[in-house]
């Protein structure tokens, strides 16, 4: 793997995102959820900036730890593909501490998930900060697009919000919210934050893995 130089580390950079619409186009009621990543030690930092719903509350897990369902719940995730083998990192986060990684070989087709990660949130008031290290490993190879969703309420409030939304054009009578619909996903390029020379390194995890 080639080494990053001192050209490369200067050229790093942090991109931030703001989740403005619902997953069908319509926009937000209340102040955006921000989502800024950066380059961190061994992987890429994800920090979350959002509204504080507390609606639902809490997962009945410990905080830090990975908590299975946790897309019940109020929530922030974050998903990097390579579009052409449709394989993909799904990170979940929440306002409560608990974090959700899944690993997915194709639509929904998860092969491993609730893996360790290294999340930490803090509520004040009205709002919440979550700050995660996605390590290398977790990345498949060829990530070149993402994006990225916010999820509160309950029952008929349960309110579903989208980086990148279904357009209104697409949209059909009775479609619900799917966040692996991956042909909405944007271009997105892991180099355009850790520098043009940057190579993503090869994980284990995904060695083997075939479409």
């Amino acid at each position: 793997m080639k080494s990053q130089t001192a050209e490369d580390i200067r050229s790093a950079a942090e991109m931030e995102f703001s989740i403005e619409d619902t997953w069908d186009s319509k926009p937000v009621t209340h102040d955006p959820v921000k989502i800024r990543f950066s380059p961190g030690d061994g992987g890429l930092k994800m920090e979350v900036c959002a509204p504080f719903f507390n609606d639902p509350a809490a997962p009945p897990g410990p905080p830090g730890q990975p908590f299975p369902g946790l897309w019940d719940y109020e929530v922030v995730e974050s998903f990097f593909l390579n579009s052409s083998t449709e394989q993909y990192l799904e990170v979940e986060v929440c306002p409560h501490g608990q974090h959700l990684v899944l690993l997915l070989n194709g639509k929904h087709n998860a092969f491993m998930q609730q893996l360790p990660l290294v999340f930490s949130a803090c509520i004040t008031g009205s709002s919440w900060k979550g700050e995660a290290l996605l390590p290398w490993s977790f990345f498949p190879p060829g990530v070149n697009k993402m994006n990225s969703y916010a999820i509160h309420g309950l029952g008929a409030e349960r309110t579903y919000e989208a980086l990148y939304p279904v357009p209104p054009e697409d949209l059909l009578p009775g479609q619900g919210p799917d966040f692996h619909r991956l042909e909405y996903f944007q271009p997105f390029s892991l180099q355009s934050i850790m520098g043009e020379g940057w190579v993503q390194p090869e994980s284990d995890l995904w060695k083997g893995v075939r479409k």
